[in-house]
């Protein structure tokens, strides 16, 4: 079979690109060296990539042109947090760490598309690779993708995301929302400041921030009825340098997600409504900025189906879980609101002996590399079957 031919070749190279990767993980907007080595190794394979016009990401078309067109996703950005792993491979750049696994999706579609590049010869067919920038930033490098024209004639797309809560060689899949929109809220509260000796002659706003704080996430979840399901949760709060200043002003930032398209329209009103509703007679000026992140990753049900065939030819009977859905969010939804779309959550945790279960976004996150040779091997079936679809 082609596709074993290849790994036995090429594995083993894919796992040393994802280490490179992993040890020089880039933040959002920043992928310059990521780029460049997606770019020289598509180069040196005779294929012809062609970069986002910002100076990060790519896009490469494999195939003969003139037949439809089907994408392969892939996201190159990594975060903002340490690397605490010990693998020889860990981040050589401090409080940048690929947590996510996008290093892991980078190789996987990128193995895809060297394979395709094999299969591929005769009949027109193209398979459009999509590495994109700066997901981890709302509202993702997707935007840029797709208002550079790079999924007009796009047909059906697909990625992959590791999932450490499957074991390796398993594929998780949902037809609907698979994950939530996901939206940034900034409160700003401002006041007079004042002595903590004498908060009564003042608005103390630490008080009106913890009220926020333990009040708001609920104030906002019980607008569910007849919306859907909100949930808001804060992440970082600002105020105050000194034991005994009372700030004037501090800074209140969360994250607010819904699986539901018609809560997510909704959301904003919501929020703006039930932060002035607790501040009220306080004495506080609240100001809310709410800014747009994305939308759900609705899976397309013929789409899902597509890949779900695709699995098991791929991989063998048994290889198929169905995927919670998550409150986390995914810039692939732009593309998914754009043509057909399904994205699949990939085993990556290794059932050998007694390895803990490392969590998305853990200090110490790494995977199994078995799943970068799953990974292409599901993609490529996938767009192998989906463009024999839509030439039927």
């Amino acid at each position: 079979m082609a596709i074993d031919g290849f790994l036995v070749e090429h594995e083993s190279e894919l796992i040393e690109f994802r280490r490179d990767l992993h040890s020089r993980p880039e933040l959002s907007g920043q992928e310059y060296l990521t780029t460049t080595a997606i770019v020289h190794r598509l180069r040196d394979a005779g294929l012809a990539p062609e970069p986002l016009r910002a100076g990060t990401g790519l896009t490469c078309d494999v195939g003969p042109p003139g037949g439809p067109v089907v994408a392969l996703r892939a996201d190159l950005d990594a975060l903002a947090m340490k690397d605490r792993s010990n693998t020889s491979y860990r981040s050589e750049f401090d409080g940048i760490a690929h947590a996510c696994g996008h290093d892991v999706h980078t190789a996987i579609v990128l193995g895809a598309g060297l394979l395709l590049q094999e299969l591929l010869v005769d009949d027109p067919g193209t398979v459009r690779l999509i590495f994109e920038p700066s997901e981890e930033q709302v509202p993702g490098g997707a935007v840029d993708v797709i208002e550079e024209g790079r999924l007009k004639d796009v047909e059906a797309v697909f990625a992959v995301h590791c999932d450490p809560k499957l074991d390796v060689g398993l594929i998780g899949t949902r037809s609907g929302p698979i994950t939530s929109a996901a939206d940034l809220v900034e409160i700003t509260l401002t006041g007079p400041g004042g002595h903590t000796a004498r908060p009564h002659l003042t608005v103390d706003l630490l008080a009106v921030a913890g009220r926020l704080l333990t009040k708001l996430p609920h104030e906002v979840a019980v607008h569910q009825d007849g919306v859907g399901p909100l949930s808001l949760v804060f992440g970082a709060v600002q105020g105050g340098d000194a034991a005994n200043v009372i700030p004037a002003e501090v800074v209140l930032r969360g994250s607010l997600r819904t699986p539901n398209p018609h809560a997510w329209m909704q959301a904003p009103e919501i929020v703006e409504s039930a932060v002035h509703a607790l501040v009220g007679a306080t004495g506080a000026i609240a100001r809310v900025a709410y800014r747009r992140g994305v939308p759900p990753v609705d899976n397309d049900v013929a789409a899902t189906a597509l890949m779900e065939a695709a699995a098991v030819a791929a991989l063998g009977d048994g290889c198929l879980r169905e995927a919670d859905h998550s409150l986390g969010g995914d810039s692939f939804a732009w593309y998914a609101k754009q043509t057909q779309g399904s994205y699949a959550r990939l085993g990556v945790h290794d059932p050998r002996g007694d390895v803990p279960r490392k969590d998305l976004h853990a200090a110490d996150f790494d995977i199994d590399e078995r799943a970068i040779g799953y990974g292409v091997r599901l993609l490529t079936v996938t767009a192998l079957t989906a463009l024999a679809a839509l030439k039927r």
